[in-house]
């Protein structure tokens, strides 16, 4: 379970989370939100990729300013753009470097490559040129990349914002069927049918907590209103 309690961050002195306090338990979570609404820097603050100027936020409990090691051995993070967080020269070797330090011998890391290359229809480009892949076959090794290590959350900002529509299909059904805690934010509105709870974000605060209908419904609304 992740605990936000009274989170406030700003860049440059521009306030992006303002008093942002909330309790992330359900399986499927959606945040939406326009451009600058502070969705992307909340994301960031979950495995502490962002420390908040104030407040805090616990990961089981645990302070992502005191264990940030800990936490995101738990909570896993995906960028929207692939090409940022694929590092390895080929397809393989992307998804193994998250496996290093755990104790495994090559023949176990091996295994376990192939066992997620082969989950995620990587198999056949094992040894490719990870930067030769296609914007959805990037997409599906980053998340490769990360569900190798096991997280028990998976954090994705946008994952399916650079794809067409056939690769947003795809991504989305991975997400529903992983068996992790998935906190999706997403632009693509219909890809949170289904989900347990969706939160709207509109200036560094959350303005609606509530099921996926009526989030959406209220995010529509909110930005229809303005001029």
């Amino acid at each position: 379970m992740i605990q936000l309690e009274n989170v406030t961050h700003a860049y440059d002195g521009r306030v992006v989370l303002n008093d942002v306090s909330a309790t992330l338990a359900e399986r499927r979570i959606g945040l939406i939100g326009a451009n600058g609404s502070g969705k992307s820097t909340l994301a960031r603050t979950l495995n502490g990729l962002v420390v908040p100027d104030s407040g805090r936020v616990l990961v089981d409990g645990a302070d992502t300013r005191e264990d940030v090691r800990t936490i995101r051995r738990r909570v896993g993070f995906v960028f929207s753009n692939a090409d940022t967080q694929i590092i390895m020269p080929t397809v393989a070797e992307d998804v193994a470097i998250g496996l290093r330090g755990n104790g495994l011998n090559r023949e176990e890391t091996a295994d376990l490559v192939d066992a997620i290359l082969r989950r995620h229809g990587l198999a056949a480009h094992r040894d490719h040129p990870a930067h030769l892949l296609s914007g959805g076959q990037k997409q599906m090794l980053a998340l490769a990349s990360v569900l190798v290590t096991e997280p028990e959350v998976l954090v994705c900002d946008e994952p399916t914002t650079l794809l067409d529509l056939r690769n947003v299909g795809i991504v989305t059904e991975t997400l529903r069927a992983l068996e992790q805690q998935v906190i999706l934010l997403t632009h693509h509105l219909d890809t949170l049918v289904g989900f347990d709870r969706v939160l709207v974000m509109d200036d560094g605060r959350i303005v609606f907590d509530g099921e996926p209908k009526a989030a959406i419904s209220h995010y529509v609304d909110l930005i229809g209103a303005r001029p």
